[in-house]
């Protein structure tokens, strides 16, 4: 059994607890959380520890930690459990500067500790047998990839401030999709973007509405598109095209039934938010984490990828600053 320090009560460490408790090889030891209600709050519903940053880190009884705190905290907390050799995984960014990351990266490389990053999307089930009828050689070789990525409604202005821009934020989950549906890293990118949906954000500083183009080296390219809301759902789509055929994956509906009628189908929108639609998502990012706990794996989403995800990002929003494409 395997105890895991859990940093960060909030809603996506919430998520990450029911997965702890509910796999027969972990346990959720501890809470931490700057927050006392909410640490507490979470800490009674599992029988857990409540601890500070230096107990957990220090307690031998602690074999892995699961990083679900407020961004800018993970690069200090990875290295720290990297010192400590602790397991590690750390929900996406790692860090929202560039420079931050490959410090934080060569820490973990120093203590030679797993690190996974957590692009849950990599793992939602439906992506995950595009990747693999791919890989099978279903369509041949890449042609085109479209990722639409729309969330159902913007977020207040305040968040926008602190979380890196709609780039960093939003679309780094598409940027790490790309790469990890085509299996290249991209040699240009080009974005354009606008402030159409919320006025505030616009004064923000940012953007909630975007186009990004991808081009690899085998000439295969990727079109982003991404906005802050969308009036149907949580829209999250993807669509690849090669020589010999195509593959889709839609999204999850609230349920599958339709009626038909003289007037035409009327069918369910799509789930509403990411914790309905990525459920299944987290449940198998986490069986993975715990496969690379008991040696069974190695990390398949690790540093160099949030790396990456982030190197893309900044790139994305030279072009959009520039208006120009971006050489890799």
């Amino acid at each position: 059994m395997f105890n895991i320090a859990l940093f960060g009560a909030g809603r996506i460490g919430q998520v990450h607890a029911v997965n702890i408790a509910g796999h027969k090889e972990t346990c959720l030891y501890s809470v931490i959380d700057p927050n006392q209600a909410n640490a507490e709050a979470l800490a009674q519903k599992y029988q857990a520890k409540i601890q500070s940053i230096e107990e957990a880190m220090a307690d031998p009884h602690v074999h892995a930690v699961l990083i679900a705190s407020a961004t800018d905290t993970h690069a200090d907390l990875i290295e720290l459990a990297a010192r400590h050799n602790k397991m590690i995984f750390c929900e996406k960014p790692v860090h929202l500067d560039l420079e931050r990351v490959r410090q934080c990266l060569a820490a973990v490389k120093e203590y030679q500790v797993p690190l996974f990053v957590g692009f849950n999307r990599r793992y939602d089930p439906q992506f995950r047998r595009l990747k693999n009828l791919f890989n099978a050689g279903t369509v041949g070789k890449a042609e085109s990839l479209l990722i639409t990525s729309r969330d159902p409604s913007p977020p207040p202005a305040e968040y926008v401030r602190v979380s890196g821009g709609m780039f960093r934020d939003m679309t780094i989950h598409d940027f790490d999709m790309a790469r990890f549906i085509i299996g290249e890293e991209p040699c240009a990118i080009y974005a354009q973007g606008s402030n159409l949906v919320d006025p505030a954000i616009g004064q923000a500083g940012d953007i909630d509405t975007a186009f990004i183009v991808l081009k690899f080296p085998s000439g295969a390219m990727a079109t982003i598109t991404n906005s802050r809301r969308s009036g149907y759902g949580y829209d999250q789509r993807l669509e690849l095209h090669g020589e010999k055929g195509l593959l889709t994956a839609g999204n999850i509906k609230e349920n599958s039934v339709e009626f038909w009628g003289e007037d035409g189908c009327v069918a369910a929108k799509p789930e509403y938010f990411f914790l309905q639609r990525y459920r299944e998502a987290y449940i198998a990012e986490w069986n993975h984490f715990v496969d690379v706990m008991a040696g069974r794996a190695v990390p398949e989403t690790c540093g160099t990828d949030g790396e990456q995800a982030l190197y893309l990002a900044d790139k994305a929003l030279e072009s959009l600053h520039s208006g120009k494409e971006i050489k890799l």
